[in-house]
C-alpha cells in the first residue's frame, strides 16, 4: 500500500489543495488560454502554486494537467506534446513539495462523449488516457485524481487506464447537479450508485467535486457513506459563483467554508479541500481550522 492510502485509510484527515485555474488566472493565464501549456511556458508559476498551497497547509497538491488529454490539448494545437506536458505537470509539484508531502495527477473529462452518443471509441479514449497517465508517471505522482467526471463509462476508461499502465493509488470524483428528486450526475446517476459503480471498478477513494456549493456536499458525502467504507475526497467551490460588473466573484469566505466544512467530514469525508474560486487563503483556513 502506498503511503498515500496507508496515512488516508489510517483514519487521518489530509488537507488537499484548492483551485489551479483560479491560481493561474490571477498569475497570468489569458481567457481562453491553455492551463497546460504553463508547465512549459511558465514553470515558475504552476511550481510558485504548488508551493503556495503546501506552505498554506495542504497535505496533497493536484497536478496543473486537468486538460492534459490529447482531445483537450489539440484543441491548442498541443496534441502532440501530451506526455511532455503531464510529465511537467508532474515534475513541477514534485520539485517543491515536502518529504511528506503528495502530489497527485489531475485527469479531467476529455470534453468528448462516447459512442453512440458522441464520435470517441472506448479504445481511443482508453488509449488517450493512458498517454495522459505515462506522462504523469514519470513525472512522479503519487497517484491520481481523476476528477468532475460526469460520465461514469468515461470515468471507468481512466480508472482502467491508471490501473493498467501503474500500480498507483486512485482518486475518482463526479459532478452532480440537485433536481426536484435530488442529486444526480448528467447521465442521471445518484450518488450512493456512484459510489458502488467506482469502488467496483477499482477506484481507491471516491468522492465529488466542483458544481455545488458546501451546503449541498455534505448530502453528497452522506449518501455515499451510507453504502462505501473507502475514503471520501471532497473539493468544494467558494460557493456559487455570482457575475458583479463584469466579474466573476465567488460568495463563501475561507472562514465560511472552514467551518462549514465540519459538516463535511462529520458526514464521512476524509480529505476536503477547494476547488473553483478557492485559493491558498482557503487552504490556510482549512488548515488552521483541522490541525490545531
Amino acid at each position: 500500500m502506498s503511503k498515500f492510502l496507508d496515512r488516508v485509510k489510517g483514519g487521518e484527515l489530509l488537507v488537499s489543495d484548492g483551485a489551479t485555474g483560479t491560481y493561474l488566472q490571477e498569475h497570468g493565464l489569458p481567457p481562453g488560454g491553455c492551463p497546460e501549456e504553463f508547465n512549459w511556458s511558465h514553470p515558475n508559476v504552476v511550481q510558485g502554486m504548488a508551493a503556495e498551497y503546501f506552505a498554506a497547509g495542504s497535505d496533497l497538491v493536484l497536478t496543473n494537467s486537468f486538460g492534459g488529454s490529447r482531445y483537450r490539448l489539440k484543441e491548442y494545437g498541443l496534441g502532440d506534446r501530451v506526455v511532455e506536458l503531464n510529465r511537467l505537470a508532474a515534475d513541477h509539484a514534485r520539485t517543491v513539495a515536502p518529504v511528506e508531502g503528495f502530489v497527485l495527477g489531475s485527469i479531467g473529462p476529455t470534453g468528448v462523449l462516447l459512442e453512440p452518443n458522441g464520435p470517441a471509441t472506448e479504445e481511443e479514449m482508453f488509449s488517450a488516457f493512458c498517454e495522459q497517465v505515462k506522462g504523469l508517471s514519470e513525472g512522479g505522482v503519487d497517484g491520481f485524481c481523476i476528477e468532475t467526471m460526469f460520465d461514469l463509462a468515461e470515468m471507468n476508461l481512466a480508472i482502467r487506464a491508471a490501473k493498467d499502465q501503474t500500480s498507483l493509488p486512485v482518486v475518482a470524483t463526479m459532478v452532480f447537479d440537485k433536481g426536484p428528486k435530488g442529486y444526480f450526475t448528467m447521465m442521471g446517476l445518484r450518488p450512493g450508485r456512484v459510489a458502488e459503480e467506482l469502488a467496483e471498478v477499482g477506484a481507491d477513494v471516491i468522492g465529488s467535486n466542483c458544481g455545488l456549493a458546501i451546503g449541498h456536499m455534505v448530502e453528497i458525502v452522506t449518501a455515499m457513506r451510507a453504502v462505501s467504507v473507502l475514503p471520501i475526497l471532497t473539493h468544494v467551490n467558494a460557493g456559487i459563483p455570482e457575475i458583479k460588473k463584469t466579474a466573476i466573484v465567488y460568495p463563501d469566505s475561507p472562514e465560511f467554508m472552514a467551518e462549514e466544512m465540519v459538516n463535511i467530514i462529520e458526514a464521512g469525508a476524509t480529505i476536503v479541500g477547494g476547488c473553483c474560486g478557492t485559493s491558498p487563503e482557503y487552504i490556510r483556513a482549512f488548515a488552521r481550522r483541522f490541525k490545531s
